[in-house]
């Protein structure tokens, strides 16, 4: 798995340091967005030549490994 979040870059001069893969201007979090709109992975490495299935699997375990550290705050719906 560590090879995989070894795609995910950060560099201030790129996308102002937002994780990206593999230094391209590729975004995280427009791969999960392209996702989360009923993007197949075919259809955004067709978009996206450049990218590969791995990219693709970098992205969602990075945003998983972001999730997974957070912590759930119940709140009252008082």
């Amino acid at each position: 798995m560590d090879d995989l979040l070894r795609r995910i870059t950060f560099d201030q001069d790129v996308l102002r340091g937002k994780p990206v893969i593999r230094g391209m201007r590729i975004s995280v979090e427009m791969i999960l967005e392209l996702l989360s709109k009923g993007a197949s992975w075919e259809e955004i490495l067709e978009d996206y030549p450049e990218l590969e299935p791995d990219d693709i699997r970098a992205a969602l375990l990075y945003a998983h490994h972001l999730v997974a550290g957070e912590s759930v705050l119940e709140r009252s719906l008082d």
